[in-house]
């Protein structure tokens, strides 16, 4: 339970200065805009671009168990969403983001360092160097076809396209798969110190950002759309994660490290995504704090539990 408060607790921490920035008149909401701005098109970029160029080898079984997982409970909340919820597209495919996104970088990292130390990273950097870019670009690709979905085929396949290509996030972990693809060297030392400096600051922000979107957030307007999220990523992902790693054998130890990920609440690129698109923007919020909030119970004993 220390562990788990020792990450969480600063992240509340984030959330309450934003909240108390925008309440008390600190930052306007142009200022919020430009912080918005900011994470997304450079922080956010910088740190995936960094960590997909710079990631260890290993664990890939156990992330080809977690992205079976992924994959299965995507395509499940996109269904859901559209039948039983009655979203359109695009708020639908937010809310299959929200249910299968997690907090890999700002809860992820240091809870499996503190949880099975640093022999179980390069499983949790496998997971990571896909993760942002298999989400992240499907939930856009998702969201382009749903603002243009009563156009003209050519004209959504186009607006799709154009779409993917102007997401700075996108965009950056498809910069470092085709780097590493190609055996391209690392980058120069001022390079790399300046990308450091850039990701070091997108969580942080991203987060502050959340704390200052929820002054005017009404929590009750999406409880039914809350509640199937915590149920389906606190719960449903890291048991599908599991099933798949018994299917496919994956050790213990890397098996171990995948079902903790995947149980991670919701990460703040996903509330990034509903603003950027002005879709949803209230319900990823109120999955990234309330699956912050109850994960301290459900993250601990399920560390007490694959320890």
């Amino acid at each position: 339970m220390n562990v788990v408060l020792e990450v969480v607790a600063p992240v509340f921490a984030i959330v309450a200065l934003g909240w108390a920035a925008a309440r008390y008149g600190f930052i306007d909401a142009a200022g919020f805009r430009g912080l918005n701005a900011f994470t997304f098109t450079l922080g956010a970029p910088a740190l995936l671009f960094l960590g997909g160029i710079t990631a260890q080898a290993g664990g890939g079984q156990a992330a080809l168990a977690f992205f079976c997982g992924t994959a299965v409970l995507y395509a499940a909340a996109l269904l859901a969403g559209r039948g039983l919820l009655g979203l359109a597209l695009s708020p639908a495919g937010l809310f299959a983001l929200n249910a299968s996104f997690g907090n890999t970088v700002m809860m992820g990292i240091p809870l499996v360092a503190a949880g099975f130390g640093v022999q179980a990273m390069p499983v949790m950097l496998a997971i990571l160097a896909l993760h942002s870019m298999v989400l992240l670009g499907v939930a856009t690709v998702v969201a382009e076809i749903g603002l243009h979905e009563r156009a003209p085929l050519p004209r959504v396949l186009w607006a799709t396209v154009r779409g993917v290509g102007r997401n700075p996030i996108v965009m950056s972990v498809l910069a470092a798969l085709v780097w590493r693809s190609i055996g391209l060297p690392a980058p120069p030392g001022v390079l790399r110190h300046t990308l450091e400096l850039l990701g070091a600051a997108a969580p942080p922000v991203a987060l502050f950002c959340l704390g200052g979107s929820l002054l005017g957030f009404n929590a009750r307007a999406a409880w039914r759309e809350t509640t199937a999220v915590l149920v389906l990523k606190l719960l449903v992902m890291p048991l599908l994660v599991w099933g798949a790693c018994r299917l496919l054998a994956v050790p213990d130890e890397q098996a171990a490290v995948a079902v903790l990920v995947a149980a991670l609440p919701t990460g703040a690129n996903a509330f990034l995504l509903a603003q950027r698109y002005r879709v949803a923007a209230e319900q990823s919020g109120a999955a990234v704090l309330l699956g912050t909030l109850l994960s301290v119970v459900t993250l601990s004993a399920l560390l007490v539990w694959l320890r």
